[in-house]
C-alpha cells in the first residue's frame, strides 16, 4: 500500500491493474472501504480521502459537490489513470454521479452504495445545524447520533464493532473539515443521471433512513441500464454493515463491466 499526496486529497494505493477509485461519504475516510479490497481482485484500488475528511487538509474556500468531483478527478489523473470504475458512498455517490456527467470519459462504470439525490429541505437544514454544531466541537454527540439512526438496529445488535467504527470514523475528522463537507452536501443540487451511460450498480439497506430504498429505485429508473438491490437488515454505512453481501455484488459487477 502506498500513501499519495495531491495538493486537495491524500490517498491510499494499492495493487495494480485497471483502477477503481473509492469515494466514502460524510463522516467517512478511506478506510470506509477496507472492507472491499478483496473483492477488487487484481485492480488498483485508489481510496481517496475527500478535502477536508481525515488525512486530506481543510480546504480554504467553502467546498462543494462540484470542487470535490474536480478534485478527485485531478487525483486520479495525476496518478496516471485516464479510465477508471468509481465506487461512492453516500456523499460520495453524489460526487461519482457528477464527475459521470462532467467527465464521462474518466468513467468506466459506476457502483454506488447508500446512492443520494439532492437533499431535501430538511435535510439541508438538519446538515447546516450540524455544521455549526461541528464548529462547536461535539463531533462525539454527532458520532452518537449518526451511530443511533444510520446503522441498522439489527448490525448493532449483531456486531458492535460497526457501531465502534462508525463512531470513532466520525469522532475523528477535522471538525471544520467536517462542518465544510455538511455545508458542501446541503448545497448539493442533482446532475441530469439521464445522461450517465455507463454500467451502474445501486445498492441500498433496506432500514437506510439516510438514502431510503425509494431513493435508490428512482435514481435506477433514470440511469440506463442501472441494476438496484436492496440488502435486508441492514442500514446507510452498508460497506461495514454486510461487507460480504457488498463484495460478491460487486465483484460479479466489475468482472461484468470489463467483458
Amino acid at each position: 500500500m502506498t500513501t499519495v499526496s495531491t495538493a486537495r486529497i491524500v490517498a491510499e494505493v494499492t495493487g495494480e491493474g485497471r483502477a477503481v477509485v473509492l469515494i466514502h461519504g460524510l463522516g467517512g475516510s478511506s478506510n470506509t472501504w477496507t472492507p472491499q479490497l478483496p473483492a477488487l481482485g487484481p485492480r488498483r484500488a485508489i481510496r481517496v480521502d475527500l478535502p477536508g475528511s481525515a488525512r486530506s487538509p481543510v480546504p480554504h474556500e467553502p467546498p462543494s459537490i462540484e470542487s470535490f468531483a474536480a478534485d478527485v478527478a485531478a487525483a486520479v489523473r495525476t496518478l496516471g489513470v485516464e479510465r477508471a470504475h468509481f465506487v461512492g458512498h453516500s456523499l460520495g455517490t453524489l460526487v461519482c454521479q457528477r464527475i459521470a456527467v462532467d467527465d464521462p470519459g474518466l468513467v468506466q462504470s459506476l457502483a454506488l452504495f447508500g446512492a443520494l439525490t439532492e437533499p431535501p429541505e430538511a435535510a439541508r437544514t438538519g446538515l447546516a445545524n450540524r455544521a455549526r454544531t461541528a464548529r462547536g466541537g461535539d463531533l462525539a454527540g454527532i458520532a452518537d447520533q449518526i451511530a443511533a439512526n444510520a446503522v441498522a438496529a439489527r448490525s448493532r445488535e449483531a456486531n458492535p464493532v460497526i457501531t465502534a467504527f462508525v463512531r470513532e470514523s466520525v469522532m475523528r475528522q477535522p471538525p471544520e473539515g467536517y462542518a465544510k463537507s455538511c455545508e458542501a452536501l446541503a448545497a448539493a443540487t442533482a446532475v441530469d443521471v439521464r445522461l450517465i451511460s455507463v454500467p451502474t450498480l445501486l445498492m441500498t439497506g433496506e432500514a437506510d433512513v439516510v438514502a431510503p430504498p425509494a431513493m435508490a429505485r428512482a435514481l435506477g429508473d433514470r440511469i440506463a441500464g442501472a441494476s438496484v438491490t436492496i440488502v435486508p437488515d441492514c442500514g446507510h454505512w452498508i460497506t461495514v454493515e454486510k461487507p460480504e453481501i457488498v463484495n460478491r455484488a460487486l465483484g460479479e459487477f466489475l468482472n461484468r463491466a470489463e467483458r
